[in-house]
């Protein structure tokens, strides 16, 4: 079974930044993409960044150019660079990786962006 396990969140002041790591486990990462999500308190779990096998990304545009989505397919590794963090980033954020029909979910990671 795939496992993913999240490193890299914390506390962290407005304007400040963060790199979330996730690892896999498992043989088939290299096949599937991979994405981070996040939810705040009262809300729904949303995309943040996807990265496709190929290495293509995708972003919300209200994040393009502050969070940068990575992968290294040698350390069965996906990151996330979070740059000029605000308050309204601070949310749970939670690694995913999408084998069809099954999605496979980290246990989450707490980001919070606090003066």
């Amino acid at each position: 079974q795939v496992q993913l396990v999240e490193s890299g969140g914390g506390l962290v002041q407005p304007g400040g930044s963060l790199r979330l790591s996730c690892a896999a486990s498992g043989s088939i990462f290299r096949a599937y993409a991979m994405g981070w999500y996040r939810q705040a308190p009262g809300k729904q779990r949303e995309l943040v960044a996807k990265i496709t096998s190929g290495g293509s990304t995708n972003y919300p545009d209200s994040l393009k150019g502050r969070f940068t989505i990575s992968r290294d397919n040698a350390k069965n590794t996906v990151y996330l660079q979070m740059n000029s963090l605000k308050p309204e980033d601070t949310a749970v954020y939670y690694c995913n990786l999408h084998a069809p029909p099954i999605n496979y979910w980290g246990q989450g990671t707490q980001v919070t962006v606090s003066s």
